[in-house]
C-alpha cells in the first residue's frame, strides 16, 4: 500500500528546514555510514549525520507535524517510528535497487525497532531538480514518486526500490521507518479503507446505525491484529 501525505510541512517550515540543510555548518557525512551490506554497494549520497544537534531539530519539528496528521496515523497505525533523518542527492547521486532493512537500533538506547514502513518527506521543489524520483517496484509494477515539497509517501519497507540518479540540482528529503501496530500490509490496507468509508459516512452524516456497526467492525479487527 502506498500512501500519498500532502502538506505534512508548510511552506514556512519547509523554508526554515532549506536554509538549515544549506548552512555552512551542515554536519553532511557520506550516506554509506548507515548503509548496510546490500545498500553500501548502490548508496551515493550524503546524509546530516546521525546524533547531530541539527538531526534532533529538525526531525522534532517532523515529529510533532506527524503527530497532528490523522492520515499517517490512520495509515500507518504507529507504535514506534525511528528519528527522521535527512539526505540530499547531488548531479549524478542515486540509491540502486535495494530493500530497507527489517530491524534497525534506535540511536541512543538500543531498542530494537521492526521497519514494516518507509517514509520519504520531500523537501525540495520538484521544479528545482532533474532525475531523483522515488521508483518502488509494487503489484503493479515500478510506481515512479516525484511530490511536491512538504508532502510524503508512505510505503511498505519490505519493497524494492531505488533513487534514480539526480542530473540537475539538489534533491532533499527527509527519510525515516514507522514499526506499525499492524505489521502485514495487507492487513493494514483493509484497516485503512474500513476507516476512509468511516469517515466518508460521518461527513455525509449516513445512517448512524451502520456506522456505529462499521466502527466496531474497525475496532474489533485492530483489537485482533494489533500488537503493542
Amino acid at each position: 500500500m502506498l500512501v500519498h501525505v500532502p502538506g505534512l510541512l508548510d511552506s514556512g517550515q519547509l523554508n526554515h528546514f532549506r536554509q538549515r540543510l544549506a548552512a555552512s555548518d551542515a554536519p553532511w557525512v557520506d550516506g554509506r555510514v548507515t548503509a548496510g551490506h546490500q545498500g553500501i554497494h548502490v548508496k551515493q549520497n550524503q546524509q546530516i549525520a546521525e546524533g547531530s544537534a541539527m538531526s534532533a531539530e529538525l526531525g522534532s519539528i517532523v515529529m510533532s507535524a506527524l503527530e497532528r496528521l490523522p492520515l499517517f496515523i490512520s495509515a500507518a497505525l504507529p507504535n514506534r517510528v525511528y528519528p527522521p533523518m535527512f539526505n540530499r542527492y547531488k548531479n549524478g547521486m542515486h540509491f540502486g535497487n535495494h530493500v530497507d532493512g527489517s530491524v534497525r537500533l534506535m540511536p541512543g538506547s538500543g531498542a530494537k525497532i521492526r521497519t514494516d514502513l518507509s517514509a520519504t518527506l520531500f523537501l525540495a521543489p520538484p521544479e528545482s531538480y532533474d532525475g531523483g524520483e522515488l521508483l518502488i517496484e509494487d503489484t503493479y509494477g515500478s510506481q515512479a514518486i516525484k511530490l511536491a515539497a512538504g508532502d510524503m509517501v508512505l510505503y511498505p519497507a519490505s519493497s524494492l526500490h531505488r533513487v534514480a540518479p539526480v542530473s540537475r540540482g539538489v534533491r532533499l528529503a527527509c527519510f525515516f521507518w514507522v514499526q506499525s501496530m499492524v505489521r502485514d500490509d495487507g492487513q493494514r490496507a483493509l484497516l485503512f479503507d474500513l476507516d476512509n468509508a468511516i469517515q466518508r459516512l460521518t461527513a455525509t452524516d449516513a445512517d448512524e446505525l451502520a456506522r456505529v456497526q462499521l466502527t466496531g467492525v474497525y475496532h474489533n479487527l485492530l483489537r485482533q491484529w494489533a500488537e503493542t
